[in-house]
């Protein structure tokens, strides 16, 4: 069986955020999110990891991180871009928009065998989060089903004070299975209250205690098959109704594969925070939690160099 593999999406330039976040420095000694992030995975037992980056910066991802990285883990780059579609379509005129998360992990078909997890560069899920991924994708194999996995975090754990986020909100049954999964893009905190809206008018009360995907799934790579098979039919609905914004949802790929029942995703349930830059005002208190762990000894002083 192959070692379950890391896969990096970092393609996204985060037009709320107003930069590069993936690579801009937060922790005491320059570290970017990424830097804790693939420290953790690597102490849980992943040996690769794979980025998922846009071709013009790959320089710059090797001089940030991918060279600091590929002293502890095998790293390789996986290129989003626009133009990778099936035989037979061709992007639509105006599109600049990235095809979304489904696609980014498309990107890996030809260099992911095995069992592999998938994270956002920008988010800083704990440790906890990579062990319990790691050890499910270890002693996982698909049977009469897939069999998949997903870090579940308490909502209140991963909204930030500045503005509205996008979550994949998660209905669970009590064996610990997803039951089913809506991406609300539009979250935030309300009067002392988690709430979303979907047309910026009427507000609707998300359960205290709720469930939600930070998009950090593990799969077998029976995955990559089905994002094969369901991205051109994706993009035959698309094409007509969005060209230019419609995005292939990971969440929304999973879902469709658990109402076919085609797989089951066990739900791994951390009470560790989320960190994340959304938006620049999220910076200094990123910065300062990470920083804490540093000096608390969670992390080393400088990461790769113990």
């Amino acid at each position: 069986m192959e070692k379950p593999v890391l896969a990096v999406m970092a393609a996204g330039m985060g037009s709320r955020y107003g930069g590069l976040k993936q690579i801009d420095p937060v922790g005491k000694n320059g570290e970017i999110i990424m830097d804790f992030s693939l420290y953790d995975a690597w102490k849980a037992g992943f040996q690769k990891v794979v980025f998922i980056i846009k071709k013009e910066l790959e320089d710059s991802f090797c001089q940030v991180i991918g060279d600091k990285v590929s002293r502890y883990m095998e790293v390789e780059y996986a290129f989003q871009s626009l133009d990778d579609l099936p035989e037979g379509y061709s992007v639509p005129e105006g599109r600049i928009k990235p095809w979304g998360t489904g696609h980014a992990v498309l990107s890996c078909r030809n260099i992911i065998k095995g069992p592999f997890a998938v994270i956002n560069a920008d988010d800083y899920y704990g440790k906890n989060a990579y062990t319990l991924m790691y050890d499910f994708l270890a002693n996982t194999i698909d049977d009469e089903k897939y069999r998949y996995a997903m870090v579940g975090y308490t909502l209140e754990n991963t909204t930030t004070e500045h503005g509205h986020v996008a979550r994949g909100v998660c209905e669970v049954s009590d064996d610990g299975y997803l039951k089913d999964i809506i991406e609300r893009t539009h979250i935030q905190k309300r009067d002392g209250k988690t709430q979303y809206t979907e047309d910026g008018e009427n507000w609707v009360t998300l359960p205290e205690g709720s469930i939600v995907s930070m998009n950090l799934w593990g799969f077998t790579p029976s995955f990559l098959k089905e994002l094969e098979e369901k991205f051109p039919v994706f993009l035959d609905r698309v094409l007509k109704e969005d060209p230019l914004k419609a995005e292939f949802f990971l969440p929304s790929v999973v879902d469709s594969l658990l109402k076919e029942g085609k797989a089951t995703v066990k739900v791994l349930h951390t009470p560790d925070k989320w960190y994340g830059v959304t938006y620049r005002e999220d910076k200094p208190l990123v910065a300062a939690a990470l920083t804490r762990m540093q000096e608390a000894g969670m992390y080393p002083e400088k990461i790769w160099e113990e």
